[in-house]
């Protein structure tokens, strides 16, 4: 599946800029493609955008050549996993149940799971590590417990494509490069994957491509080598850096420096 954003302008009532301005992106099938930007700068607006949530001013968001609109809603349940940044659980429900509600969209009304649903549960239970939580209540989870259950609910629907909204948020470090190396084995295997972070190494290390947004405006677009220069990220994140070769990967690592003296008054 090709996720696409052609010119997006998107303007909320009030603000006193568009949240997008002009913003263009494209990821096709096998790419893990990220999002990256300090806050305010318009990542998740992107995220609603390309999903159809956020209403554009002008330009288009495509799936697969088309906009949300005009796909059928069960169709575009089927073909899009999403994780968004927040949600909240209403009324009593299992790692298990919730889950498996990932494969609503592929089942009837009234239809009860099958092998091949309990299949996708299972091994999407297994990918992000909670299976030994599939009785407990969601609500008696950690926040990093949480996240993992709702990436694998979104993998039990075994999408073409999947859209996350800073999916590695209060993760540990084991289960941050568990679900990064998940990603990158589900873009590997065909899927489009595109990932909202504030994680500059960790995007830099799994993705194909990233987007660098600020105040609404492309600041940078490309692979991680192209994106992640010195004057780029230390003029969108206000911050002086040093971009070095990471020894493990070889990606771009992102160090802070220290800023320069102030002159005495």
């Amino acid at each position: 599946m090709r996720i696409e954003a052609r010119d997006l302008v998107v303007n909320y009532p009030g603000a006193p800029r568009p949240a997008l301005d002009g913003v263009s992106m494209s990821a096709s099938a096998g790419c893990l493609y990220a999002v990256l930007g300090p806050n305010g700068s318009g990542k998740s607006t992107l995220m609603r955008a390309l999903l159809g949530v956020a209403p554009l001013s002008a330009g288009a968001a495509l799936l697969d050549g088309r906009t949300s609109a005009a796909w059928d809603r069960r169709a575009l349940a089927q073909a899009v996993g999403v994780v968004a940044q927040s949600e909240s659980i209403a009324f009593p429900l299992s790692v298990r149940q919730m889950v498996g509600m990932g494969r609503y969209p592929h089942l009837g009304p009234l239809e009860s799971e099958g092998d091949a649903d309990r299949a996708a549960v299972s091994s999407a239970l297994e990918a992000c590590d909670v299976s030994a939580l599939a009785h407990r209540d969601v609500t008696m989870l950690s926040g990093g417990e949480f996240q993992r259950v709702r990436i694998a609910r979104a993998l039990a629907q075994e999408p073409q494509a999947l859209v996350l909204d800073e999916p590695t948020s209060s993760l540990d470090i084991r289960h941050q490069m568990g679900i990064l190396e998940l990603l990158r084995r589900s873009a590997d295997s065909g899927l489009t994957v595109v990932l909202v972070t504030h994680g500059l190494d960790l995007a830099a290390r799994y993705a194909d491509r990233m987007l660098l947004l600020a105040g609404g405006h492309v600041a940078a677009e490309g692979t991680p080598d192209e994106v992640m220069t010195e004057d780029t990220i230390s003029s969108v994140y206000g911050w002086p850096v040093a971009i070095t070769s990471d020894p493990e990967s070889g990606a771009p690592r992102v160090t802070p420096r220290r800023p320069p003296p102030r002159a005495e008054p």
